[in-house]
C-alpha cells in the first residue's frame, strides 16, 4: 500500500520537500557504495549513538570529528536499507508538500529538522547507554504527518494497492495511511538496519518512541509556527 497523492491543492512549489528527498537519496547512494566496515564507521560517525551523546552531555570528549549534537541532524538523512528509504520518501513526497505550503519554505525546513531532533532525543532518552546507532528520517516525517493530520483531518489520499500481481487505486482516509506509515517503519527500519550494517538491533519499543516523539513535536510545533495562520 503506497500513497500516490492527496487531493489538497497547493499554492507554492514545495522546493524544500523536493530538496530533502534529493539529499536523502544522494546520502543513501553513498551508503550503498561503502563496504560493510566503512558503512558501520559511517553510521558511528553520523548517526546518533546514545552512549556517546550521553557522554557529550556530561562534558566528556568522545573523540569524534563530528560533534555529537550535530548527529541529531545528520542522522535524519541516513537509512538502513532500500525499503526504509523508499517508504520514508514516498510519505514525505505525498504529505510534505501541503505542510510546506501552509508553513512556507523556511518555517517548514525549521519545523522538519526540529521534529527530527525531538524524535532522536526521545529515542536517546529511552536507551541512553545504548551503543547502537540511531538513524532515519522517520521521526521528522512523523512530525509532518502529525501536522497534516490536524491540518487536513478529513483528507483522503489516492493510494496504490497491490493484490498479488494486480494493482488498483483507492481513496483512503489519510489517518489510515499515517497509521500504516508507523507500522511499516517500525518493522522495516529495524530489519533493514540489521541487514545493512550487520548490527544487533535493540527491541523494546525504541523506534516506537522515536515515531511518537516526532509526531507529538509535529502536533505542537506546527501551530506555533503558523500552520493555521491565514497569512503565509
Amino acid at each position: 500500500m503506497f500513497p500516490l497523492y492527496d487531493e489538497n491543492p497547493t499554492r507554492i512549489t514545495p522546493y524544500f520537500t523536493y530538496g530533502l528527498i534529493g539529499i536523502n537519496i544522494v546520502v543513501f547512494l553513498h551508503e550503498v557504495s561503502l563496504a560493510e566496515p566503512q558503512l558501520e564507521q559511517f553510521f558511528q560517525l553520523y548517526a546518533v549513538v546514545p552512549q556517546q551523546l550521553s557522554a557529550s552531555f556530561q562534558g566528556v570528549v568522545v573523540g569524534q570529528p563530528v560533534p555529537e549534537w550535530a548527529t541529531l541532524f545528520t542522522s535524519q538523512f541516513l537509512h538502513g536499507g532500500w525499503w526504509h528509504l523508499i517508504s520514508n520518501m514516498v510519505f514525505l513526497w505525498v504529505f510534505g508538500n501541503n505542510i510546506e505550503d501552509r508553513l512556507g519554505h523556511v518555517k517548514y525546513l525549521i519545523f522538519y529538522l526540529a521534529c527530527g531532533v525531538f524524535a532522536a532525543l526521545c529515542q536517546w532518552f529511552i536507551g541512553m547507554d545504548s551503543a547502537i546507532p540511531s538513524l532515519g528520517a522517520s521521526g521528522a516525517i512523523s512530525g509532518v504527518l502529525g501536522a497534516y493530520l490536524i491540518s487536513f483531518p478529513h483528507a483522503r489520499v489516492v493510494t496504490l494497492l497491490f493484490f498479488g500481481f494486480f494493482a488498483t487505486t483507492i481513496r483512503l482516509p489519510a489517518m489510515i495511511l499515517i497509521g500504516f506509515f508507523f507500522i511499516q517503519n517500525i518493522i522495516s527500519g529495524l530489519a533493514s538496519l540489521q541487514a545493512a550494517a550487520n548490527m544487533s538491533v535493540e527491541t523494546g519499543g525504541v523506534a516506537y518512541w522515536a515515531h511518537i516523539g516526532g509526531f507529538v513535536a509535529g502536533l505542537v510545533l506546527a501551530p506555533l509556527l503558523g500552520l493555521f495562520s491565514q497569512e503565509q
